[in-house]
């Protein structure tokens, strides 16, 4: 089974995700310039919903670092290990995972569940002592390390996934697909000129009362399309065959899709516009991103706004592919919108509220074959 989310969110002027010289990013679709947000950026604004709003449990959430050696040595300070051996031990348990360390942090980020680096300490108290003797090449020891590295029941690297370039064997598939969230129209960046005024400068100066900085930056703003799935067997697989635990992952990655904001310069945008409409597609295969409906880039009229538009062109795009290819592998198919669009194409329900909309396609999830 499969879950897709499609969401449309205009945001006002906004550097949600910028590139390396500070421009926000863009891509070329349709021939034209779209704003764009990376879907790194996403998954980023959805993990920190999940810990920071609490609809996962802490210690089935994740980090991604590269201070592993920190993050050990202060679970083993906290059970009893003094400073100088933390920390020893510490670089000998990545040792044993066959990573290296460089200017006391791992080579590459990590990602790794907070039970599997709980487990890791566990493991370094268990045997400190053949740790710190110096011994090398326990083939049997370093299988114990590494089996550690299980996932930890973490539903963010469930969700996600993990790459380990140096043990490949530990490579979690994503359940996951995220979609670059891209413009529905074409998009120009503005230049904003600032100056920033020195308060303790006295008018009578001899650089005079005029401002202590000068600078530019770069904003935009742009109604986005966004779109993701989730394969619910590999989340499972994932998951150890957990199902609930599971199902719960998805209600929360829905609710992440909906609620979470980049947050790229919010303190001088404030570009906390929550979405104008959300569809969730629960079916059996034939995913469907529906961004092609927006290959001819939307323009406002003088009656209709670009929000409008866009959820119009996207809702007759997904009428047109059910047409083309059919319903039959679709479960649910159920949108919540402010917007007034028009009579929905079959399947599509409309659902009053969020909390409605996924209720109702947890609960076609819940029912579908598994």
């Amino acid at each position: 089974m499969f879950v897709e989310v499609h969401v449309i969110q205009n945001y006002a002027l906004s550097n949600l995700n910028r590139d390396d010289t500070g421009a926000p990013k863009t891509c070329e679709f349709g021939g034209a310039r779209r704003a764009r947000i990376s879907s790194q950026c996403l998954k980023r604004a959805v993990r920190t919903y999940f810990r920071e709003e609490a609809v996962i449990p802490s210690r089935q959430l994740s980090y991604r670092t590269r201070l592993l050696k920190d993050a050990l040595s202060g679970r083993l300070a906290a059970r009893g290990v003094d400073a100088e051996a933390a920390a020893q031990l510490a670089a000998t348990v990545i040792e044993q995972l066959g990573l290296k360390l460089e200017k006391e942090r791992t080579q590459y980020l990590l990602f790794l569940g907070e039970q599997e680096i709980d487990r890791l300490a566990a493991l370094a108290l268990d045997h400190r002592d053949a740790l710190l003797s110096g011994k090398k090449g326990d083939k049997e020891l370093q299988a114990q390390f590494l089996a550690a590295l299980d996932g930890g029941e973490a539903v963010d690297l469930a969700l996600f996934g993990r790459m380990i370039a140096d043990k490949p064997e530990k490579n979690v598939d994503a359940a996951v697909q995220m979609a670059h969230a891209i413009s529905t129209h074409a998009v120009s960046t503005e230049f904003d000129f600032y100056s920033a005024v020195d308060d303790l400068q006295r008018q009578d100066a001899d650089e005079g009362a005029g401002a202590g900085m000068l600078g530019t930056t770069l904003y935009n703003s742009a109604c986005y399309y966004r779109y993701a799935n989730v394969d619910f067997n590999q989340l499972v697989a994932n998951l150890g065959g957990n199902r609930e635990q599971a199902r719960d992952a998805v209600r929360a990655f829905l609710q992440g899709m909906i609620h979470a904001v980049p947050t790229g310069k919010q303190t001088g945008s404030a570009a906390q516009n929550p979405p104008a409409l959300i569809m969730i597609v629960v079916r059996e295969k034939g995913l469907w991103s529906l961004a092609n409906a927006f290959v001819k880039p939307i323009r406002a009229t003088g009656n209709s706004d670009l929000i409008a538009l866009s959820a119009e062109a996207m809702v007759a795009h997904f009428g047109q592919l059910a047409r083309m290819y059919g319903t039959e592998a679709i479960s649910y198919a159920g949108l919540s919108t402010y917007l007034a669009v028009g009579t929905l194409p079959s399947p599509v329900v409309a659902e009053e509220t969020v909390t409605a909309l996924i209720d109702a396609a947890m609960g076609a999830l819940a029912a579908g074959r598994q």
